[in-house]
């Protein structure tokens, strides 16, 4: 019985190992006539991370006030959409104390054509932010990506 259970172990983790070797190259490749076939336009992703503390004390940033900004600040230079998420943050600040604050996270896709024009205008959003609402700084993330509507 232990021979069994021993060949039958050895049997079901060799599966495994092919199947997790395997499988990342079946999804990676959707073959057409032998060609991968790539999905989606390219585009940039960039997500900015809004705290919500005020560095002097004063009452955080509400979720009115926010989506204030976004409609006035946000929206104008990025009609064709966006998304925001409400989170959890922390960040270490100038003073080298860790804060821990309700965020937002914006995330915009735009065309990698309009990567120039866009990125001045996130750089004024940033800048809006920090002024209207005494921040130190708002976090950017950019990264490539496919998109398709």
């Amino acid at each position: 019985m232990n021979v069994h259970f021993t060949r039958t172990r050895a049997v079901l983790t060799a599966v495994g190992l092919m199947l997790t070797v395997a499988a990342p190259t079946a999804y990676a490749s959707l073959d057409t006539d032998g060609a991968s076939v790539r999905r989606g336009e390219p585009y940039v992703e960039t997500q900015l991370f809004f705290g919500t503390a005020r560095p002097d004390g004063g009452p955080a940033v509400t979720d009115a006030q926010f989506m204030a900004f976004v409609d006035k600040e946000v929206t104008p230079d990025f009609p064709d959409g966006l998304t925001i998420q409400t989170g959890r943050g922390q960040w270490r600040d100038a003073s080298g104390t860790i804060e821990k604050e309700r965020s937002y996270e914006l995330i915009l896709l735009y065309p990698q054509a309009q990567a120039s024009s866009s990125d001045r205008k996130i750089e004024e959003i940033r800048r809006d932010y920090e002024k209207a609402f005494g921040q130190e700084s708002v976090g950017r993330v950019d990264d490539r990506a496919r998109v398709d509507f």
